[in-house]
């Protein structure tokens, strides 16, 4: 299965070129400010694709998908081919998919949680037999830098490391874009945009059974 990455549009998603594939993963940070005419923008763009499935989790900057927990399943509920995940899953084609939009405090953004056992409750959810992890935030250490600066999620990295899914896929920290290979796992940080939310970079593709991955 041919697979389409991408996080972090914030407002940007009509610059894109999007490759063709088999399905559509999107790790969070559609809106800018949050408000519905952002979501109903992108939404419009993902009914313009022609992609077979397309996942979409929430991340900080949505602040709609929050605020109202059922604002997600509204919004796609007449695409059949889009599924919304909020700390849930879906099996496409026998490839099981979780999705977390949740991420370390910071700034009093949406889906925001203190470090330790809130957040880390929020991994424990995390279904052991995933083969795609989708989070808003990625885990301590890898691809998570901030001017030097790891702040992605320990609690994450240690639920990563139990649940060994294939690809754990991610964004939020924008210029720790990249792919990384470390304990039989492929981590993406997919963000398209640069530091300040103009678009910088294209999706990324990968082929689920041979793990190639092309930037």
């Amino acid at each position: 299965m041919r697979i389409v990455v991408i996080s972090d549009t914030h407002m940007n998603h009509s610059y894109l070129t999007m490759p063709e594939g088999d399905m559509l993963i999107f790790a969070g940070d559609m809106c800018c400010y949050g408000q519905s005419n952002e979501a109903k923008s992108f939404k419009k763009w993902l009914i313009s694709l022609d992609y077979k499935s397309i996942i979409v989790v929430a991340g900080n900057h949505d602040w709609n998908f929050y605020k109202d927990r059922s604002f997600g399943d509204r919004l796609f509920k007449d695409m059949e081919n889009v599924t919304y995940l909020c700390d849930s899953w879906v099996e496409v084609e026998g490839i099981r998919i979780y999705g977390s939009p949740w991420q370390p405090e910071f700034c009093e953004w949406a889906f925001n949680l203190p470090r330790g056992e809130k957040l880390k409750a929020k991994w424990d959810k995390i279904r052991k037999d995933t083969d795609i992890l989708v989070t808003h935030c990625p885990p301590a250490g890898i691809l998570d830098q901030v001017n030097g600066m790891p702040v992605g999620c320990s609690d994450l990295y240690d639920r990563v490391l139990e649940v060994q899914p294939r690809y754990h896929i991610f964004g939020h920290i924008h210029l720790a874009r990249g792919i990384v290979r470390r304990n039989q796992v492929i981590y993406i940080n997919a963000s398209v945009v640069d530091d300040y939310n103009a678009k910088q970079y294209e999706p990324i593709v990968i082929d689920y059974e041979s793990g190639k991955v092309v930037v």
